[in-house]
C-alpha cells in the first residue's frame, strides 16, 4: 500500500503535510530539513522542486525556488540527494513541481526515477486532468506513484466529483483562488470548506493556501482531514541559524 493511504487510513483527522523546498536554504539543506520534519511531527512532506515560473506560487515560495535554483538544485541533484532517504524518512513524500522540467527530464524516467528513490506521490498544478487520464495515467500506475489534483472555491460540483474520482490518495483543496501565501480569512472561507464537506467525497481532503499557525491549522482541519502549510514555514526557516531547533519550535507552534 502506498504510504500516502497507510497515513489516511490511520489517521482521519488533523494530518499535518508540510511544504518545504528542495535546496533551501541551502543546497545540501534538503535531507536535513525533511529528517527535521519527521523528528519533530509532520505526517506528510511535500517537497517543492524548484523552478524558474512557478504559476500558483507566492512571492516567498517563488524566492526560495530562486535561490534553491542559484545554489545549484535541479532535478537531477533532487534524486542524488534523495537516493538513500528512505533508510531514515518513513513519512509520505509528495513531490510538488511544474510539468516544463519534468518533460525536459523525460516521464517515464522522472516517475521512474521517483519510484527508484521511494517518492510516494506528485501534484503537478498545471498537468492537465484530461492529458493525465488519456496519456499518463498507466505510467503513474505503472510506477505506484499517486496523482494529487487540486480544486478550488470556483471547481464546480461535477468537476470536484471527477477530481475525486481521478485523485489518488487525497484531494488538495485550496483555500480560495490566489497564489500561495496570501492571508486569508478562513472565516470567509466557511462556506467553500462546508460545501466541500457536505460533498462527502471518497477521497480524504487536505486544505492548503493560507494555512500558517495553529488557528488557521484548526480551522481548516475542522472541516477536512488536515492541512498544507508552506509559505510560513518557509519564512520560519529561511535565515534559520539552527534548523533542527526552528523546525521543533515551528511544528509544536501549529500543533
Amino acid at each position: 500500500m502506498n504510504r500516502i493511504d497507510q497515513l489516511f487510513a490511520s489517521k482521519q483527522t488533523g494530518i499535518l503535510n508540510i511544504y518545504c523546498t528542495a535546496g533551501f536554504p541551502a543546497l545540501e539543506d534538503t535531507l536535513p530539513v525533511m529528517t527535521a520534519l519527521q523528528a519533530h511531527g509532520a505526517d506528510m512532506i511535500e517537497l517543492g522542486m524548484p523552478f524558474s515560473d512557478p504559476l500558483a506560487d507566492g512571492p516567498v515560495i517563488q524566492d526560495s525556488s530562486t535561490r534553491a535554483l542559484q545554489n545549484g538544485m535541479s532535478l537531477k541533484k533532487l534524486f542524488a540527494q534523495l537516493k538513500d532517504f528512505r533508510k531514515n524518512i518513513h513519512v509520505p513524500v509528495i513531490l510538488m513541481g511544474y510539468l516544463n522540467p519534468v518533460m525536459q527530464f523525460g516521464i517515464e524516467q522522472f516517475l521512474q526515477q521517483c519510484a527508484a528513490t521511494g517518492v510516494d506521490g506528485l501534484i503537478l498544478p498545471d498537468l492537465p486532468m484530461q492529458e493525465y487520464e488519456q496519456e499518463y495515467r498507466p505510467l503513474f500506475e505503472k510506477y505506484g506513484l499517486h496523482l494529487i489534483f487540486l480544486v478550488t472555491p470556483e471547481t464546480s460540483e461535477a468537476r470536484i466529483r471527477q477530481i475525486d474520482a481521478l485523485s489518488k490518495g487525497f484531494v488538495y483543496a485550496v483555500s480560495s483562488s490566489s497564489t500561495t501565501g496570501k492571508d486569508k480569512d478562513m472565516k470567509g472561507q466557511q462556506a467553500y470548506f462546508e460545501r466541500l464537506k457536505a460533498l462527502q467525497l471518497k477521497k480524504p481532503v487536505l486544505i492548503g493556501f493560507g494555512i500558517k499557525d495553529k488557528p488557521t491549522f484548526d480551522a481548516a482541519c475542522a472541516y477536512s482531514n488536515g492541512a498544507i502549510i508552506g509559505t510560513a514555514f518557509i519564512k520560519a526557516v529561511e535565515n534559520a541559524k539552527d534548523l533542527d531547533g526552528t523546525i521543533k519550535q515551528f511544528i509544536q507552534s501549529v500543533k
